[in-house]
């Protein structure tokens, strides 16, 4: 109550205190960087290395151990995780935080040349690539129906 009492015995007051507040926000805002998709800077760098005909047991022993091998002489490498399956190498390389990601995929460039000189003949050049949350998507909209066919279910999306 004492406040709508302030408010009509002093007009000139409440409106000076809310134009400062409606100033000042104004101004927050024009002045708040604002990024829709911010950069999440995860020190990740995957490398899939295919390889038909091999067995996991065979990937492994031929091609994820060289490059793991060198891939510790990388500088701010965390950790080196790594999966194999049918036909395909998968590493994936975590670096500490603060690392500088752009001189890091060069030296795992530069380590995965080195390490193709030790493998079998036909190798061809792995993919290397590094993890960037803006390619990800932001979201996944699902559609499914009883009584419609896909194609019925494309033309409404």
């Amino acid at each position: 109550m004492w406040l709508i009492l302030t408010a009509l015995r002093r007009p000139v007051t409440v409106l000076v205190a809310v134009l400062s507040v409606v100033l000042a926000a104004g101004l927050a805002v024009t002045r708040m960087p604002i990024d829709i998709f911010p950069s999440l800077g995860a020190p990740t760098i995957y490398v899939a290395q295919p390889y038909g005909g091999m067995d996991p047991a065979q990937m492994e022993g031929y091609l994820t151990y060289y490059y793991e091998y060198h891939f510790l002489y990388i500088a701010g490498i965390e950790h080196v995780e790594s999966k194999n399956i049918q036909g395909a190498s998968l590493m994936k390389l975590v670096f500490h935080p603060g690392t500088e990601m752009d001189q890091a995929m060069g030296q795992v460039v530069g380590y995965v040349n080195r390490s193709r000189a030790f493998m079998p003949p036909g190798v061809v050049g792995p993919f290397i690539t590094r993890f960037d949350g803006g390619s990800l998507p932001v979201g996944q909209l699902i559609f499914s129906s009883a009584t419609r066919s896909p194609a019925e279910m494309q033309d409404i999306a």
